[in-house]
């Protein structure tokens, strides 16, 4: 293996950044650019701290402090100015170190080690991308419970097993994972419905601060506003949309209000949950069928908005398609303890069991959909072993 290299902080300027060198090559890079302060020849002794500089020929980049973290691992802990970084990878590409991203350099680092067990290090990239301390329990939980024990069970008994059972559980854990995925990687949710129905009110009142404009004017909402707010397992993303009337955008010859539309449409498309907020004091008529088309077949919860005014729609009015309602007044904020139970059971997290079984990346829930089809024994077998030790996508 070449030297991998990657920067493993945060973009952007910060008093530290630090460079990750991996791989079997990476201490004679590193010899080539390092040139430690007392001016003896260095010795990368796995734990031992190096103070020095990057040079580039008879040009110093800058002071660094290197930390030896194993044969082949080292860690160039530099001034965070981008420009720094930026000459320093720049100088280990000249050097012979191949430029990779973080993930991958961390995935090639915990593959180098023996035994290889794919879904423990699935498990480590995964667990500084969870949204939620829920979401790292189900990801830690996985290694030694959950996933992984599921399948070193279905390793060690997979000539006694029936193969009707072993893909009938595989199917359990496809399911249970769609929630799962929601309290891992958080919940995108479109806040949609007719202008002037109290959304934006709704987004401010769920994040809790002033995030978008609120007034009496219909329509008020030109573009996307999002926030973030927590319903704990849940980690939800709100996106609130300009009022939603496709009728109006095809007759419209505003440019904005039809680009508004368009970005509406597709925040609706790729949301995890839709909350449509109706107003409860404008009869049902409000809400029109191209609307209903749209969130077909999703999450969705009607949020009957400005409850604290006289009721005028009738909830059993509503399409069959939207069986889910709960009434609020976002103005006031009463009602949302209820909206939070409503969202938590329509997106099947309430009283979720973090240490169950469950796929948290793309190769696993591939694989498991590949085992529920296996036509033998003997494929299942296959499967499972690349389940539990197979290369990383």
């Amino acid at each position: 293996m070449s030297a991998l290299a990657a920067v493993m902080t945060d973009k952007g300027t910060g008093a530290i950044a630090t460079i990750q060198l991996f791989g079997d090559s990476a201490e004679a890079v590193l010899k080539k650019i390092f040139k430690p302060t007392d001016a003896k020849p260095p010795t990368f002794r796995t734990g031992k701290i190096l103070l020095g500089t990057i040079n580039d020929g008879s040009e110093t980049i800058d002071q660094v402090v290197i930390g030896c973290e194993a044969a082949e691992s080292f860690a160039i802990n530099c001034h965070g100015n981008p420009l720094i970084v930026e000459m320093i990878m720049e100088l280990l590409r000249r050097c012979g170190a191949e430029l990779v991203t973080a993930e991958q350099l961390l995935a090639k680092s915990l593959q180098a080690q023996q035994p290889v067990n794919t879904i423990a290090i699935e498990a480590k990239l995964m667990l500084p991308k969870t949204k939620t301390l829920a979401g790292a329990k189900i990801v830690a939980n996985q290694v030694e419970a959950g996933l992984g024990k599921k399948v070193t069970e279905w390793l060690r008994d997979i000539n006694t097993l029936p193969l009707k059972q072993i893909k009938a559980q595989a199917g359990q854990i496809l399911n249970n994972s769609v929630p799962a995925r929601l309290i891992i990687a958080g919940c995108k949710s479109a806040i949609i419905g007719p202008p002037n129905t109290g959304k934006s009110t709704l987004l401010n009142c769920l994040s809790g601060r002033q995030k978008a404009i609120v007034t009496d004017i219909k329509g008020t909402t030109r573009d996307w506003v999002s926030a973030q707010c927590q319903i704990p397992p849940l980690a939800l993303e709100l996106f609130d949309t300009a009022g939603l009337d496709e009728r109006l955008a095809a007759v419209s010859k505003d440019t904005i209000a039809k680009a508004a539309q368009r970005k509406s449409l597709e925040i609706l498309e790729q949301a995890d949950l839709v909350l449509l907020v109706l107003d409860n004091s404008q009869p049902v008529s409000q809400l029109n069928q191209q609307v209903v088309r749209r969130v077909a077949g999703k999450k969705v919860l009607t949020v009957l908005n400005k409850s604290d005014l006289p009721a005028v729609l009738d909830a059993a009015d509503l399409p069959q398609v939207l069986p889910d309602t709960v009434k609020i007044s976002a103005k006031f904020a009463t009602g949302i303890e209820h909206l939070a139970e409503k969202i938590r059971q329509i997106c099947g997290v309430d009283n979720f069991d973090l240490r169950q079984p469950v796929c948290f990346s793309s190769r696993q829930e591939s694989l498991l959909r590949q085992l529920k089809k296996a036509r033998s024994q003997f494929e299942a077998s296959s499967i499972v072993t690349e389940l539990l030790n197979g290369p990383i996508d």
